[in-house]
């Protein structure tokens, strides 16, 4: 069962691009060469055998395994034992996301397979077996609308609304399919054909965005707005960018919008990335963001309460977020010094 906290996360491991380090604790071969990806199925130790399909592939050789995307392929064409653990584990992943405070499933398939036919063929599997197990409603991540509405028209609207990753003036085609499936959106600050380069930009997209919606009959409590965090790694002014995004569209919609930036990707190309991601949803929070595409092992209510920003990594980290930290040489210094 959930434990939702009053921070709206959208769970976002569920992704077929997601990887385990084939050197980790999460891989290990037996006596005889074969490989598993080893997790706990309600406590128990358990192992989901990896396919040769995988096994021989470039990623094997770079040391990474696409652990979702296995699961899901063992899961669709194993044999039964292989069937029954590609079940097992994602249906594991949805226990541990919901545990720690999940709103929403983040599924995403895009990056499954090269074949259309193959991708839908996994959207729609995968949206079965999640909602076997999980108490929440499902989102669904995907660019092309062919996988989306497959997704849509299999969710179980008795676990709440579905929420759809994403809409935006770019992807305007998705709102229609959006509104008549009963969804709830996420609602991202892309224009039309470019990328919205600072604070005005990203509101000014949202605010055409959001009439666009309103005029589909979507209410302000199903918008969830995504400013679009950019990485700090690229230049030290994007996380300020964007919580000052957040502060002002907070002040124009009210209480009652939401908002489910992915804010993880403020850290990419960075060491220590967990705490600066932890960092960026407090500044986030604090200037009126209720929610974000997220792991929930690592943000959730009580992380977030018992993070203090005033001293250690955690400022340093701020100042990064904050643009105070030229070319962040500081962060990275730090993190250094940490491993010496």
């Amino acid at each position: 069962m959930s434990s939702k906290g009053s921070y709206i996360v959208v769970g976002e491991n569920i992704h077929c691009t997601r990887i385990r380090m084939t050197s980790g604790k999460f891989v290990e071969t037996d006596p005889s060469g074969r490989s598993f990806l080893v997790f706990k199925d309600r406590g128990v130790p358990a192992r989901l055998p990896i396919p040769e399909l995988f096994t021989s592939s470039d990623d094997w050789k770079n040391g990474k395994i696409r652990h979702v995307a296995a699961a899901i392929y063992q899961g669709m064409r194993g044999s039964a034992e292989e069937r029954a653990a590609g079940e097992s584990y994602l249906a594991a992943m949805v226990r541990e996301q919901e545990a720690a405070g999940a709103w929403f499933l983040d599924v995403n398939v895009d990056e499954y397979s090269l074949e259309l036919d193959d991708k839908l063929a996994a959207v729609e599997w995968a949206v079965e077996v999640l909602q076997r197990y999980a108490t929440v409603p499902l989102s669904i991540d995907s660019s092309d609308t062919r996988l989306l509405a497959a997704a849509l028209g299999r969710c179980d609207t008795s676990k709440g609304k579905p929420l759809v990753n994403s809409v935006s003036l770019e992807r305007a085609a998705m709102i229609p399919l959006a509104a008549r499936s009963g969804a709830c959106v996420i609602a991202g600050a892309t224009g039309e054909a470019l990328m919205p380069e600072g604070v005005e930009e990203r509101v000014d997209n949202i605010r055409t965005l959001v009439r666009r919606l309103a005029a589909e009959g979507f209410a302000l409590g199903d918008i969830f707005l995504d400013p679009l965090v950019m990485p700090v790694s690229v230049n030290t002014e994007n996380g300020k960018v964007v919580i000052e995004a957040v502060r002002r569209l907070r002040a124009e919609y009210g209480k009652d919008i939401h908002f489910a930036p992915g804010l993880s990707n403020v850290s990419f190309g960075l060491p220590r990335r967990p705490l600066i991601n932890q960092v960026f949803a407090k500044l986030c929070l604090e200037a009126g963001c209720d929610g974000g595409i997220v792991d929930p092992a690592q943000i959730n209510d009580r992380s977030l309460a018992s993070l203090d920003l005033s001293s250690g990594p955690a400022a340093l980290a701020r100042d990064l977020l904050l643009g105070q930290d030229e070319y962040g040489l500081a962060w990275i210094s730090s993190c250094r010094d940490a491993q010496g």
